[in-house]
């Protein structure tokens, strides 16, 4: 039996990594695909476990090999997730999921139809500007960027399977868990 395909989307800033951190701890079977990108590790991120750090070239070179099952330009950077590690875990029978921004879980839908979407949506905006303010990682610019690109976001949320809210990051992390586990749900 294949394995079910989760994928978490929502505006930066949102909560995700901390969502997906609360829900590895409640179920630590759960795959967690790492993605790849271009852009330079932040402080203690560590290759391999927040991200692949890849060159630009090696970027193009997967590419070139269909080798991811999406990928999208982000922030002046590039994203991707490879493509053989979620087909080789959804084959063996193991819970996957992908933490993605909007065009990618878009992509994905159109390669994997039987993909549950969800979308991760802040309280409001002033929770997530608060959020991406805290991180202290961004200039004003990039804030007000990131902003703007939540508003247009948060419009695709009727896109999805299912919308959580994260206002509390237990209560979001155990709703997501129960979208995964469903058995109602068909896979």
């Amino acid at each position: 039996m294949a394995g079910r395909l989760l994928v978490l989307t929502g505006p930066s800033g949102v909560g995700k990594g901390t969502v997906v951190a609360e829900l590895r701890r409640l179920r630590p079977d759960l795959w967690v695909s790492v993605s790849a990108t271009t852009r330079p590790p932040r402080a203690g991120e560590v290759d391999g476990v927040a991200y692949f750090f890849w060159s630009p070239e090696r970027f193009d070179a997967t590419i070139a090999d269909d080798g991811f099952l999406e990928w999208a330009p982000f922030a002046g950077q590039r994203y991707g997730t490879p493509r053989a590690p979620v087909e080789h875990r959804l084959a063996a029978g193991e819970p996957v999921l992908l933490e993605i921004e909007l065009q990618g879980a878009r992509q994905v839908r159109a390669a994997m139809p039987a993909a549950f979407m969800v979308f991760l949506t802040p309280p409001d905006l002033t929770v997530l500007e608060d959020r991406l303010r805290g991180r202290a990682t961004e200039d004003e610019a990039a804030i007000t960027r990131r902003l703007a690109r939540a508003r247009d976001e948060l419009a695709a949320a009727e896109e999805f399977d299912a919308v959580v809210v994260n206002d509390d990051v237990v209560r979001a992390a155990r709703e997501l868990l129960d979208l995964l586990e469903d058995p109602g749900r068909p896979a």
